[in-house]
């Protein structure tokens, strides 16, 4: 499982790698993260600390006695999982309040900031007493594995811990940490809807690790920026290093990739066939397509209605054309989402009433997470839209072109983290101009076959460069280059897989 030399490591994200049932059976996540850190934790001495999720992995956690959990990978790898359940109105407070919306809000612009948000004791509270104490059950977790070893590397994940570096540093100041954070980093001004005690809280946390890692180069500036606005710190903006007490901290970029043969292997699956089957017989002449969270950040409002504005600009394309919306719900238990949703699905209704015909629904909406009908859509759609407000990656990007036969156009919103990789082959838009995405759907659609398959070529070749497994392999490298540790052979695509 791990080599004898290789340093002792420890994952630690809020939803782990696999789930456990009521029966006692475990169903294990998806997804190019978990792909990559379970390549890693499984060629290494691993152990994977995540929040206890349901009642099922809490009971799972108390019976091990708090101890790791032995997990087996249908590779025949092998590593462990920590479950750590904490209080339940902490964990409420830390989830539904600070880390969402209050972080996700800030970290994705999207706070009305004439009407939102309003902090007070209840807000500050959650903060104190939720977000803080679920930062320390895990940091706990990860102070009590880490014991007794020599050069321990902890790499964390995402905005749910922004804390928990500090407080592992304060208890083992010879540990490693590398912290990588998914979603967007937005630029100073968008911090200071935090009270100051707060934002130092989270920055003096994330500034802890040695190394902090962004989706985009975009993301990297805009942390130096802040520490330098916020923090008052000196910054190497070139060289991607600030200086915070002792020590620098490396701020550095490593763009997700998608596990393109694990996206493949599912696109030639039976069940993708069928989907494709019933997809072709209602077929019209073209199909756009988006897959997406119900989120706010992605915009899906604008998306409808720029294909409403693009209905009544081109009547040529009336009974020719069907949008298709696979919308999984997201985050339903918070007011601003359920009340998202419902204006979805009230523009859905709008545009259908307004362009459709007894014969011809213009709109699509399917409220459902199902990977096999997503993927089938993705070999056959013309036009591709991804127009998120802001967003930290965006896979669907990247996999619909991967698979898409058609010759598909992919439309690309310019603040997607995404674009960087993309934006030569794609059509980028401002997300914000619904008349420029309007157009862009005519254009995608009115593109000839040559221009159609040099772009589609393009983004394909750029998806399949790189894999989550050299994704993992270009961090631990920077880690070796900074702290100098042995953490064993690359993980590189056959451990990844």
């Amino acid at each position: 499982m791990s080599t004898d030399t290789a340093a002792p490591l420890v994952l630690v994200s809020n939803r782990g790698p696999v789930t456990f049932e009521d029966d006692g059976s475990m169903s294990r996540g998806t997804g190019g993260l978990v792909t990559a850190l379970t390549g890693l934790a499984s060629h290494r001495d691993a152990v994977w600390i995540a929040s206890a999720m349901t009642p099922a992995d809490a009971k799972r956690a108390q019976e091990a006695g708090g101890r790791p959990i032995d997990i087996r990978t249908p590779t025949g790898g092998e590593y462990q999982v920590k479950l750590v359940a904490s209080d339940a109105e902490a964990y409420d407070g830390f989830y539904n309040i600070v880390a969402n919306p209050m972080l996700w809000f800030i970290q994705h612009y999207l706070w009305d900031l004439s009407n939102a948000p309003d902090i007070r004791r209840h807000e500050i509270d959650a903060f104190d007493y939720g977000y803080r104490v679920v930062n320390e059950d895990l940091a706990r977790a990860v102070i009590e594995e880490i014991d007794g070893r020599e050069h321990p590397v902890v790499m964390v994940h995402d905005y749910h811990f922004y804390l928990l570096p500090a407080l592992v540093r304060a208890a083992r100041p010879d540990v490693f940490l590398h912290h990588f954070v998914h979603i967007p980093w937005t630029q100073s001004d968008a911090w200071r809807v935090l009270p100051n005690r707060l934002r130092e809280e989270v920055f003096r946390g994330i500034l802890a690790n040695d190394i902090v890692g962004f989706h985009t180069r975009s993301y990297r500036r805009n942390f130096l920026q802040c520490c330098e606005d916020l923090m008052g710190l000196e910054v190497d903006h070139e060289a991607g290093v600030v200086r915070y007490e002792d020590r620098e901290v490396w701020v550095r970029a490593y763009p997700l990739p998608i596990d393109a043969r694990a996206t493949l292997q599912v696109a030639r699956s039976a069940r993708v066939r069928q989907f494709e089957t019933e997809l072709l017989r209602r077929r019209r002449d073209h199909l756009i397509l988006r897959v997406d969270r119900a989120d706010l950040s992605k915009n899906v409002l604008r998306g409808f209605s720029a294909f409403d504005l693009f209905l009544e600009q081109h009547p040529e394309f009336a009974e020719k054309v069907t949008f298709v919306a696979q919308l999984m719900p997201s985050r339903t238990d918070v007011p601003e989402y359920a009340e998202y949703l419902e204006r979805i699905e009230a523009l859905v209704a709008v545009v259908n009433h307004r362009h459709g015909t007894p014969d011809w629904m213009p709109i699509q909406l399917k409220l459902r997470d199902d990977l096999e009908e997503a993927v089938a859509a993705y070999k056959h759609y013309d036009v591709l839209l991804v127009n998120a407000m802001f967003d930290g990656m965006n896979l669907v990007a990247k996999e619909g072109p991967l698979v898409n036969e058609r010759g598909g156009v992919s439309i690309l919103s310019e603040n997607t983290g995404a674009h960087e990789e993309l934006g030569e082959f794609a059509l980028s838009v401002n997300p914000f101009d619904i008349q420029e995405l309007a157009d862009a759907i005519h254009s995608a659609l009115t593109m000839g076959e040559g221009r159609r398959a040099e772009r589609l070529d393009g983004l394909k070749a750029i998806v399949t460069e790189r894999d989550p497994g050299d994704w993992i392999d270009e961090q631990l490298a920077d880690i070796r280059k900074k702290a100098g540790v042995d953490l064993g052979p690359p993980v590189g695509p056959t451990a990844a897989a």
